[in-house]
Protein backbone atom coordinates (compact mmCIF):
# COMPACT_ATOMS: atom_id res chain seq x y z
CA UNK A 1 0.00 0.00 0.00
CA UNK A 2 1.40 3.59 -1.09
CA UNK A 3 2.35 5.80 1.59
CA UNK A 4 0.96 9.26 2.25
CA UNK A 5 2.31 12.60 2.43
CA UNK A 6 1.35 14.55 5.72
CA UNK A 7 -0.68 17.03 2.78
CA UNK A 8 -2.26 13.67 0.95
CA UNK A 9 -2.99 12.35 4.17
CA UNK A 10 -4.88 15.52 5.63
CA UNK A 11 -6.53 15.78 2.58
CA UNK A 12 -8.04 12.93 1.70
CA UNK A 13 -9.10 13.27 5.38
CA UNK A 14 -10.86 16.22 5.00
CA UNK A 15 -12.50 14.91 1.86
CA UNK A 16 -13.96 11.72 4.02
CA UNK A 17 -15.54 14.14 6.70
CA UNK A 18 -16.81 16.36 3.92
CA UNK A 19 -18.89 13.39 2.68
CA UNK A 20 -22.74 14.67 2.73
CA UNK A 21 -22.68 18.15 3.95
CA UNK A 22 -22.76 20.90 2.10
CA UNK A 23 -20.94 24.45 2.35
CA UNK A 24 -19.38 23.68 5.21
CA UNK A 25 -15.31 22.66 3.93
CA UNK A 26 -13.81 25.68 5.46
CA UNK A 27 -15.52 25.13 8.81
CA UNK A 28 -14.36 21.49 8.92
CA UNK A 29 -11.28 22.22 7.43
CA UNK A 30 -10.35 25.03 10.39
CA UNK A 31 -11.81 22.55 13.16
CA UNK A 32 -9.25 20.07 12.08
CA UNK A 33 -6.57 22.95 12.11
CA UNK A 34 -7.59 23.89 15.77
CA UNK A 35 -7.60 19.88 16.64
CA UNK A 36 -3.97 19.97 15.25
CA UNK A 37 -2.95 22.71 16.88
CA UNK A 38 -4.31 22.25 20.05
CA UNK A 39 -6.52 25.07 20.01
CA UNK A 40 -10.85 25.59 19.71
CA UNK A 41 -13.30 26.97 17.60
CA UNK A 42 -16.28 28.58 18.07
CA UNK A 43 -19.22 28.95 15.22
CA UNK A 44 -21.66 31.65 15.18
CA UNK A 45 -25.00 31.56 13.44
CA UNK A 46 -28.38 30.85 13.56
CA UNK A 47 -30.04 26.94 14.94
CA UNK A 48 -29.76 24.74 11.27
CA UNK A 49 -26.80 25.37 9.82
CA UNK A 50 -24.78 22.00 10.51
CA UNK A 51 -22.45 23.58 13.56
CA UNK A 52 -23.01 20.14 15.55
CA UNK A 53 -22.13 18.45 12.37
CA UNK A 54 -19.16 20.06 12.07
CA UNK A 55 -17.82 18.18 15.94
CA UNK A 56 -19.41 15.09 15.03
CA UNK A 57 -17.73 14.83 11.96
CA UNK A 58 -14.52 16.01 13.92
CA UNK A 59 -14.34 13.19 16.04
CA UNK A 60 -14.14 10.46 13.13
CA UNK A 61 -10.93 12.57 12.50
CA UNK A 62 -9.45 10.14 15.29
CA UNK A 63 -9.20 6.54 16.19
CA UNK A 64 -11.48 5.59 18.40
CA UNK A 65 -12.39 9.30 18.90
CA UNK A 66 -14.91 9.71 21.59
CA UNK A 67 -17.50 12.88 21.49
CA UNK A 68 -19.02 14.53 24.38
CA UNK A 69 -22.18 17.06 23.41
CA UNK A 70 -24.41 19.46 25.51
CA UNK A 71 -26.57 22.33 25.35
CA UNK A 72 -26.31 24.54 27.57
CA UNK A 73 -29.22 26.75 29.16
CA UNK A 74 -28.60 28.70 32.05
CA UNK A 75 -29.97 26.05 34.24
CA UNK A 76 -27.02 23.67 32.99
CA UNK A 77 -24.82 22.76 36.47
CA UNK A 78 -21.12 21.51 36.04
CA UNK A 79 -22.89 17.67 36.74
CA UNK A 80 -24.27 17.72 33.28
CA UNK A 81 -20.65 18.58 31.66
CA UNK A 82 -18.17 17.09 33.59
CA UNK A 83 -19.72 14.32 35.66
CA UNK A 84 -21.95 13.73 38.40
CA UNK A 85 -20.27 13.46 42.29
CA UNK A 86 -19.45 10.17 43.03
CA UNK A 87 -21.70 9.23 46.19
CA UNK A 88 -20.05 5.99 47.37
CA UNK A 89 -16.36 7.04 47.32
CA UNK A 90 -18.27 10.75 49.13
CA UNK A 91 -19.69 8.07 51.59
CA UNK A 92 -17.12 5.41 51.66
CA UNK A 93 -14.12 7.54 51.71
CA UNK A 94 -15.30 11.11 51.93
CA UNK A 95 -14.00 12.03 48.81
CA UNK A 96 -15.44 14.95 46.54
CA UNK A 97 -14.93 13.23 43.12
CA UNK A 98 -16.69 12.80 40.00
CA UNK A 99 -17.74 9.97 37.71
CA UNK A 100 -16.28 11.62 34.59
CA UNK A 101 -16.46 8.46 32.40
CA UNK A 102 -18.84 9.77 28.83
CA UNK A 103 -18.62 13.21 30.23
CA UNK A 104 -16.44 16.07 28.53
CA UNK A 105 -13.35 15.13 30.54
CA UNK A 106 -13.34 11.67 28.48
CA UNK A 107 -14.03 13.00 25.36
CA UNK A 108 -11.59 13.75 22.29
CA UNK A 109 -14.24 15.92 20.71
CA UNK A 110 -16.53 18.12 22.66
CA UNK A 111 -19.49 20.23 21.40
CA UNK A 112 -21.14 22.97 23.81
CA UNK A 113 -23.97 24.52 22.38
CA UNK A 114 -25.31 28.20 23.64
CA UNK A 115 -21.81 28.36 25.81
CA UNK A 116 -22.32 31.87 26.76
CA UNK A 117 -25.81 30.48 28.76
CA UNK A 118 -23.39 28.37 31.18
CA UNK A 119 -23.00 29.68 34.24
CA UNK A 120 -19.78 31.05 36.21
CA UNK A 121 -19.00 27.75 38.07
CA UNK A 122 -18.98 26.03 34.41
CA UNK A 123 -16.89 28.83 32.37
CA UNK A 124 -14.59 28.90 34.80
CA UNK A 125 -13.70 25.06 34.55
CA UNK A 126 -13.80 25.58 30.83
CA UNK A 127 -11.16 27.89 31.08
CA UNK A 128 -8.44 25.47 32.60
CA UNK A 129 -9.76 22.58 29.79
CA UNK A 130 -9.17 24.40 26.81
CA UNK A 131 -5.46 26.14 28.17
CA UNK A 132 -4.02 23.23 29.81
CA UNK A 133 -6.04 20.58 29.17
CA UNK A 134 -6.30 19.29 32.31
CA UNK A 135 -9.42 18.80 34.76
CA UNK A 136 -9.29 18.47 38.42
CA UNK A 137 -11.27 16.06 39.91
CA UNK A 138 -11.38 15.87 43.75
CA UNK A 139 -8.02 16.26 44.82
CA UNK A 140 -6.19 14.84 42.02
CA UNK A 141 -5.67 16.98 38.63
CA UNK A 142 -5.75 14.65 35.16
CA UNK A 143 -4.52 15.36 32.12
CA UNK A 144 -7.60 15.07 29.57
CA UNK A 145 -7.81 13.51 25.76
CA UNK A 146 -9.20 16.48 24.49
CA UNK A 147 -8.27 17.16 20.83
CA UNK A 148 -10.87 19.97 20.33
CA UNK A 149 -13.66 22.06 21.39
CA UNK A 150 -16.31 23.46 19.30
CA UNK A 151 -18.70 25.53 20.58
CA UNK A 152 -21.45 27.63 19.24
CA UNK A 153 -23.62 30.21 20.10
CA UNK A 154 -26.08 32.58 17.83
CA UNK A 155 -25.15 35.50 19.53
CA UNK A 156 -21.99 37.15 20.68
CA UNK A 157 -20.90 37.05 24.57
CA UNK A 158 -22.61 40.00 26.16
CA UNK A 159 -19.85 42.67 27.74
CA UNK A 160 -19.77 43.32 31.27
CA UNK A 161 -20.75 39.63 32.36
CA UNK A 162 -17.11 38.52 32.72
CA UNK A 163 -17.14 36.55 30.01
CA UNK A 164 -14.39 37.91 28.26
CA UNK A 165 -11.25 35.73 29.19
CA UNK A 166 -13.41 32.92 27.70
CA UNK A 167 -14.34 34.28 24.17
CA UNK A 168 -10.56 35.08 24.47
CA UNK A 169 -9.92 31.32 24.62
CA UNK A 170 -11.75 30.34 21.17
CA UNK A 171 -8.32 30.91 18.81
CA UNK A 172 -10.70 30.30 15.71
CA UNK A 173 -13.92 32.41 15.48
CA UNK A 174 -16.27 31.74 12.26
CA UNK A 175 -19.72 32.82 10.87
CA UNK A 176 -22.23 30.02 9.85
CA UNK A 177 -24.84 30.89 7.58
CA UNK A 178 -27.06 28.28 5.63
CA UNK A 179 -26.38 26.78 2.26
CA UNK A 180 -26.56 29.31 0.00
CA UNK A 181 -25.82 28.00 -3.88
CA UNK A 182 -29.21 26.48 -4.97
CA UNK A 183 -27.35 23.34 -6.63
CA UNK A 184 -25.87 22.39 -2.83
CA UNK A 185 -29.63 23.08 -1.49
CA UNK A 186 -31.04 20.82 -3.62
CA UNK A 187 -28.65 18.08 -3.12
CA UNK A 188 -28.48 18.32 0.30
CA UNK A 189 -32.75 18.00 0.16
CA UNK A 190 -32.37 14.77 -1.88
CA UNK A 191 -29.42 13.73 0.41
CA UNK A 192 -31.07 10.72 2.67
CA UNK A 193 -27.63 9.87 3.99
CA UNK A 194 -26.20 12.89 5.05
CA UNK A 195 -26.93 12.82 8.66
CA UNK A 196 -25.80 9.27 9.31
CA UNK A 197 -22.58 8.91 10.60
CA UNK A 198 -19.77 8.52 8.46
CA UNK A 199 -16.83 5.77 7.77
CA UNK A 200 -13.59 7.60 7.94
CA UNK A 201 -10.47 4.48 6.97
CA UNK A 202 -8.57 3.63 10.12
CA UNK A 203 -5.55 4.73 7.49
CA UNK A 204 -6.58 7.90 7.63
CA UNK A 205 -6.90 7.93 11.41
CA UNK A 206 -5.16 9.92 13.65
CA UNK A 207 -4.32 7.70 16.66
CA UNK A 208 -3.35 9.05 20.00
CA UNK A 209 1.11 8.28 19.24
CA UNK A 210 0.77 10.32 16.17
CA UNK A 211 -1.30 13.30 17.42
CA UNK A 212 1.75 13.44 20.46
CA UNK A 213 4.23 12.99 17.66
CA UNK A 214 2.87 15.89 15.61
CA UNK A 215 2.62 17.98 18.62
CA UNK A 216 6.20 17.61 19.17
CA UNK A 217 7.44 17.55 15.64
CA UNK A 218 4.74 20.99 15.23
CA UNK A 219 6.66 22.81 17.95
CA UNK A 220 10.11 22.59 15.86
CA UNK A 221 8.63 24.31 12.97
CA UNK A 222 10.44 27.42 12.40
CA UNK A 223 8.84 31.26 11.58
CA UNK A 224 11.43 32.98 9.48
CA UNK A 225 11.46 36.96 9.23
CA UNK A 226 9.48 38.04 6.29
CA UNK A 227 6.17 36.01 8.03
CA UNK A 228 6.82 37.62 11.50
CA UNK A 229 7.20 40.76 9.78
CA UNK A 230 4.32 40.39 7.63
CA UNK A 231 2.37 39.41 11.26
CA UNK A 232 3.64 42.92 12.94
CA UNK A 233 2.30 44.78 9.96
CA UNK A 234 -1.17 43.36 10.25
CA UNK A 235 -0.91 43.57 14.09
CA UNK A 236 -0.34 47.47 13.44
CA UNK A 237 -3.05 47.51 10.58
CA UNK A 238 -5.75 46.38 13.71
CA UNK A 239 -5.31 49.48 14.85
CA UNK A 240 -7.65 50.56 11.95
CA UNK A 241 -10.37 48.45 10.44
CA UNK A 242 -12.89 49.28 8.44
CA UNK A 243 -16.34 48.12 9.86
CA UNK A 244 -18.83 46.72 7.45
CA UNK A 245 -21.68 49.01 5.75
CA UNK A 246 -20.56 52.43 8.08
CA UNK A 247 -18.23 54.49 7.92
CA UNK A 248 -16.83 53.66 11.21
CA UNK A 249 -13.19 52.50 12.11
CA UNK A 250 -12.38 50.03 15.18
CA UNK A 251 -9.08 49.55 16.93
CA UNK A 252 -9.48 46.06 17.52
CA UNK A 253 -7.67 44.27 20.86
CA UNK A 254 -5.53 41.38 20.12
CA UNK A 255 -4.13 39.79 23.39
CA UNK A 256 -0.21 38.73 23.00
CA UNK A 257 -1.88 35.25 24.16
CA UNK A 258 -3.87 35.19 21.25
CA UNK A 259 -1.04 35.80 19.00
CA UNK A 260 0.91 33.09 20.58
CA UNK A 261 -1.24 30.82 19.96
CA UNK A 262 -1.91 31.94 15.93
CA UNK A 263 1.73 31.22 15.52
CA UNK A 264 0.49 27.74 16.37
CA UNK A 265 -1.50 27.53 13.89
CA UNK A 266 0.57 28.89 11.36
CA UNK A 267 3.30 25.97 12.22
CA UNK A 268 0.58 23.49 11.93
CA UNK A 269 -0.62 24.56 9.04
CA UNK A 270 2.94 24.19 7.61
CA UNK A 271 3.37 20.61 8.81
CA UNK A 272 0.03 19.54 7.57
CA UNK A 273 1.60 20.79 4.49
CA UNK A 274 4.94 18.47 4.96
CA UNK A 275 6.96 21.88 5.78
CA UNK A 276 9.55 22.10 8.61
CA UNK A 277 8.85 26.18 7.89
CA UNK A 278 6.01 28.47 8.21
CA UNK A 279 4.94 30.19 4.62
CA UNK A 280 2.88 33.43 3.85
CA UNK A 281 0.28 31.38 2.60
CA UNK A 282 0.01 30.39 5.86
CA UNK A 283 -1.13 33.22 7.23
CA UNK A 284 -4.13 33.83 5.30
CA UNK A 285 -6.64 32.17 6.98
CA UNK A 286 -5.82 34.02 10.49
CA UNK A 287 -8.50 36.48 9.85
CA UNK A 288 -11.21 34.22 11.39
CA UNK A 289 -8.95 34.33 14.92
CA UNK A 290 -8.49 38.33 14.73
CA UNK A 291 -12.34 39.99 15.03
CA UNK A 292 -13.80 40.76 18.45
CA UNK A 293 -17.35 41.40 16.15
CA UNK A 294 -18.76 40.34 13.15
CA UNK A 295 -18.85 43.74 11.36
CA UNK A 296 -14.80 43.52 11.33
CA UNK A 297 -14.43 40.26 9.86
CA UNK A 298 -14.33 41.85 6.08
CA UNK A 299 -12.03 44.80 7.14
CA UNK A 300 -9.36 41.82 8.85
CA UNK A 301 -9.41 40.14 6.24
CA UNK A 302 -8.63 42.96 3.18
CA UNK A 303 -6.18 43.68 5.73
CA UNK A 304 -4.50 40.35 5.67
CA UNK A 305 -4.80 39.69 2.15
CA UNK A 306 -3.79 43.22 1.47
CA UNK A 307 -0.63 42.68 4.02
CA UNK A 308 0.48 39.43 1.54
CA UNK A 309 -0.04 41.40 -1.54
CA UNK A 310 1.89 44.42 -0.68
CA UNK A 311 5.45 43.07 -1.43
CA UNK A 312 3.75 42.54 -5.02
CA UNK A 313 1.69 45.82 -5.07
CA UNK A 314 5.04 47.85 -3.87
CA UNK A 315 6.93 46.57 -6.29
CA UNK A 316 4.33 47.07 -9.38
CA UNK A 317 4.17 50.45 -8.28
CA UNK A 318 7.72 51.11 -8.42
CA UNK A 319 8.63 49.65 -11.69
CA UNK A 320 5.79 51.29 -13.31
CA UNK A 321 7.09 54.39 -12.07
CA UNK A 322 10.52 53.81 -12.94
CA UNK A 323 9.72 52.61 -16.65
CA UNK A 324 7.00 56.36 -16.76
CA UNK A 325 9.97 57.78 -15.93
CA UNK A 326 12.32 56.47 -18.60
CA UNK A 327 10.02 56.45 -20.98
CA UNK A 328 9.52 60.27 -20.01
CA UNK A 329 13.03 61.15 -20.42
CA UNK A 330 13.60 59.60 -23.47
CA UNK A 331 10.90 61.01 -25.48
CA UNK A 332 12.73 63.95 -24.20
CA UNK A 333 15.85 63.34 -25.56
CA UNK A 334 14.20 62.63 -28.76
CA UNK A 335 12.06 65.48 -28.80
CA UNK A 336 15.47 67.42 -27.91
CA UNK A 337 17.34 65.74 -30.77
CA UNK A 338 14.65 66.78 -32.93
CA UNK A 339 14.43 70.41 -31.92
CA UNK A 340 18.51 70.56 -32.04
CA UNK A 341 18.12 69.26 -35.90
CA UNK A 342 15.25 72.26 -36.60
CA UNK A 343 17.40 74.80 -34.87
CA UNK A 344 20.54 74.09 -36.69
CA UNK A 345 18.54 73.92 -39.83
CA UNK A 346 15.92 76.72 -39.60
CA UNK A 347 16.48 78.64 -36.47
CA UNK A 348 19.72 79.12 -35.82
CA UNK A 349 19.90 82.98 -35.23
CA UNK A 350 17.19 82.53 -32.51
CA UNK A 351 18.58 82.61 -28.63
CA UNK A 352 17.81 79.91 -26.70
CA UNK A 353 17.27 80.76 -22.93
CA UNK A 354 17.40 77.85 -19.81
CA UNK A 355 18.03 74.95 -22.55
CA UNK A 356 13.89 75.34 -23.51
CA UNK A 357 12.84 78.65 -24.31
CA UNK A 358 12.60 81.44 -26.74
CA UNK A 359 12.17 85.14 -25.70
CA UNK A 360 9.73 87.76 -27.05
CA UNK A 361 10.78 90.89 -27.27
CA UNK A 362 8.20 94.05 -26.32
CA UNK A 363 5.55 91.53 -24.62
CA UNK A 364 4.09 92.79 -21.31
CA UNK A 365 7.45 93.45 -19.01
CA UNK A 366 9.55 92.29 -21.23
CA UNK A 367 9.77 88.77 -19.41
CA UNK A 368 7.87 86.44 -21.87
CA UNK A 369 9.34 83.19 -23.08
CA UNK A 370 7.22 80.45 -25.38
CA UNK A 371 9.19 76.75 -25.23
CA UNK A 372 11.23 76.58 -28.29
CA UNK A 373 9.42 73.18 -29.34
CA UNK A 374 6.03 74.71 -29.44
CA UNK A 375 7.16 77.30 -31.73
CA UNK A 376 8.78 74.83 -33.76
CA UNK A 377 5.43 72.68 -34.19
CA UNK A 378 3.24 76.11 -34.14
CA UNK A 379 1.01 76.80 -37.30
CA UNK A 380 2.57 79.42 -39.91
CA UNK A 381 0.26 82.62 -40.42
CA UNK A 382 -1.95 82.50 -43.40
CA UNK A 383 -5.50 83.93 -44.21
CA UNK A 384 -6.77 80.67 -43.69
CA UNK A 385 -4.97 79.97 -40.17
CA UNK A 386 -6.75 82.16 -37.52
CA UNK A 387 -4.15 80.49 -35.31
CA UNK A 388 -3.81 77.56 -32.84
CA UNK A 389 -5.16 77.54 -28.90
CA UNK A 390 -2.98 78.86 -26.50
CA UNK A 391 -2.33 79.79 -22.99
CA UNK A 392 -0.06 82.62 -21.02
CA UNK A 393 0.61 81.68 -17.20
CA UNK A 394 3.42 82.73 -14.67
CA UNK A 395 6.21 80.31 -13.98
CA UNK A 396 5.71 79.12 -10.55
CA UNK A 397 9.21 78.60 -10.15
CA UNK A 398 9.65 82.86 -11.51
CA UNK A 399 6.78 84.41 -10.76
CA UNK A 400 8.19 87.52 -13.04
CA UNK A 401 8.48 85.39 -15.70
CA UNK A 402 5.66 84.67 -18.24
CA UNK A 403 5.25 81.32 -20.13
CA UNK A 404 3.47 80.65 -23.54
CA UNK A 405 2.34 77.10 -24.64
CA UNK A 406 0.50 75.98 -27.11
CA UNK A 407 -2.06 74.20 -25.56
CA UNK A 408 -3.63 70.34 -26.56
CA UNK A 409 -6.86 70.50 -24.02
CA UNK A 410 -4.98 68.90 -20.66
CA UNK A 411 -5.22 70.24 -17.52
CA UNK A 412 -4.68 74.09 -17.91
CA UNK A 413 -2.10 75.89 -15.27
CA UNK A 414 -3.33 77.92 -12.82
CA UNK A 415 -3.97 81.45 -13.94
CA UNK A 416 -3.74 80.91 -17.45
CA UNK A 417 -5.36 82.89 -20.14
CA UNK A 418 -6.58 81.79 -23.28
CA UNK A 419 -4.95 83.11 -26.34
CA UNK A 420 -4.63 82.53 -30.37
CA UNK A 421 -1.04 81.49 -31.63
CA UNK A 422 0.50 81.56 -35.12
CA UNK A 423 3.83 82.34 -36.28
CA UNK A 424 6.04 83.00 -39.14
CA UNK A 425 10.14 82.52 -39.55
CA UNK A 426 10.96 85.39 -36.80
CA UNK A 427 8.13 85.45 -34.07
CA UNK A 428 5.00 84.99 -33.51
CA UNK A 429 1.25 86.35 -33.29
CA UNK A 430 -0.80 86.46 -30.05
CA UNK A 431 -4.36 86.85 -30.34
CA UNK A 432 -3.35 88.79 -33.85
CA UNK A 433 -0.42 90.87 -32.56
CA UNK A 434 3.35 90.11 -33.90
CA UNK A 435 5.84 90.01 -31.05
CA UNK A 436 9.76 89.54 -32.82
CA UNK A 437 12.19 86.49 -30.86
CA UNK A 438 15.48 87.59 -29.57
CA UNK A 439 18.10 86.85 -32.02
CA UNK A 440 21.61 86.23 -31.14
CA UNK A 441 24.23 89.20 -31.09
CA UNK A 442 26.71 89.39 -33.63
CA UNK A 443 29.85 86.40 -32.63
CA UNK A 444 27.73 85.71 -29.99
CA UNK A 445 27.26 81.59 -29.69
CA UNK A 446 24.66 79.60 -29.20
CA UNK A 447 23.73 77.05 -26.36
CA UNK A 448 21.76 74.20 -27.93
CA UNK A 449 19.33 72.57 -25.89
CA UNK A 450 20.79 69.92 -23.62
CA UNK A 451 19.05 66.66 -22.82
CA UNK A 452 17.59 66.11 -19.31
CA UNK A 453 18.20 63.43 -17.29
CA UNK A 454 19.29 59.67 -18.22
CA UNK A 455 17.22 56.61 -19.23
CA UNK A 456 18.34 53.37 -17.43
CA UNK A 457 20.09 50.41 -18.64
CA UNK A 458 17.72 47.88 -17.01
CA UNK A 459 15.82 44.97 -18.66
CA UNK A 460 12.23 45.40 -18.17
CA UNK A 461 11.23 42.77 -19.99
CA UNK A 462 12.87 40.14 -17.18
CA UNK A 463 11.59 42.27 -14.34
CA UNK A 464 8.29 42.24 -15.36
CA UNK A 465 8.19 38.00 -16.09
CA UNK A 466 10.06 38.14 -12.40
CA UNK A 467 7.09 40.21 -11.09
CA UNK A 468 4.64 37.99 -12.71
CA UNK A 469 6.47 34.35 -12.12
CA UNK A 470 6.40 35.95 -8.45
CA UNK A 471 2.61 36.54 -8.24
CA UNK A 472 2.32 33.04 -10.21
CA UNK A 473 4.10 31.00 -7.33
CA UNK A 474 2.29 33.33 -4.40
CA UNK A 475 -1.34 31.93 -5.94
CA UNK A 476 0.00 28.82 -6.69
CA UNK A 477 0.85 28.41 -2.65
CA UNK A 478 -2.48 30.02 -2.03
CA UNK A 479 -3.87 27.30 -3.73
CA UNK A 480 -2.22 24.64 -2.64
CA UNK A 481 -3.28 25.09 0.94
CA UNK A 482 -6.06 23.07 2.15
CA UNK A 483 -7.40 25.48 5.26
CA UNK A 484 -7.64 28.63 2.50
CA UNK A 485 -11.18 28.73 1.68
CA UNK A 486 -12.29 29.04 -2.07
CA UNK A 487 -13.78 32.46 -1.36
CA UNK A 488 -10.23 33.28 -0.49
CA UNK A 489 -8.55 31.37 -3.27
CA UNK A 490 -10.92 33.25 -5.36
CA UNK A 491 -9.52 36.89 -4.63
CA UNK A 492 -6.02 36.10 -4.66
CA UNK A 493 -6.51 34.97 -8.53
CA UNK A 494 -8.66 38.12 -9.44
CA UNK A 495 -5.60 40.21 -8.22
CA UNK A 496 -3.34 38.24 -10.30
CA UNK A 497 -5.57 38.06 -13.37
CA UNK A 498 -5.45 42.41 -12.93
CA UNK A 499 -1.66 42.56 -12.10
CA UNK A 500 -1.25 40.05 -14.91
CA UNK A 501 -3.24 42.59 -17.52
CA UNK A 502 -1.04 45.66 -15.93
CA UNK A 503 2.05 43.21 -16.67
CA UNK A 504 1.27 42.86 -19.91
CA UNK A 505 0.12 46.58 -20.73
CA UNK A 506 3.39 47.38 -19.23
CA UNK A 507 5.24 44.93 -22.06
CA UNK A 508 3.84 47.06 -24.44
CA UNK A 509 5.14 50.28 -22.75
CA UNK A 510 8.40 49.12 -22.59
CA UNK A 511 8.37 49.06 -26.65
CA UNK A 512 8.26 52.55 -26.82
CA UNK A 513 11.64 53.09 -25.56
CA UNK A 514 12.50 51.44 -28.67
CA UNK A 515 10.61 53.99 -30.92
CA UNK A 516 12.35 55.64 -33.37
Amino acid sequence: MRMFSMKERIQALLQEINKGIYEKETELAMSLLAALSGESIILLGPPGVAKSMVASRLKSAFRGGRSFEYLMSRFSTPDEIFGPVSISKLKDQDKYERNIDGYLPTADVVFLDEIWKAGPAIQNTLLTVINEKRFRNGDKEIQIPLKLLVSASNELPTQGEGLEALWDRFIIRMECSNIKRESNFNAMLLDDESDNDINVPEALQITGEEYQTWSDSIGKVTVPEQVLKCINTIRRALGNVVVSNSDERHNVYVSDRRWKNIVRLLKTSAFMHDRTEVGLADILPIYHCLWQEPEEVEGIRDIVIGTLLSEFSSRFAQLKKDLESDIRVYRQHRATMKARKQIQENDGDKKIFDSFYYHLLDHDTGNTYIFLTDYQHMQSKTKENVGQMGVIYKDKKNPKRSIIRSYDGADTPQGARNVSLTRDPDGIYIDGVYFKIEKLEAGEKQQLPDTVGIVTNRDYFLEIEYLGDRIRKRVEEVNDNLFISQIDKKTMEEYANTRYQELAKMRYDVLKLEEE
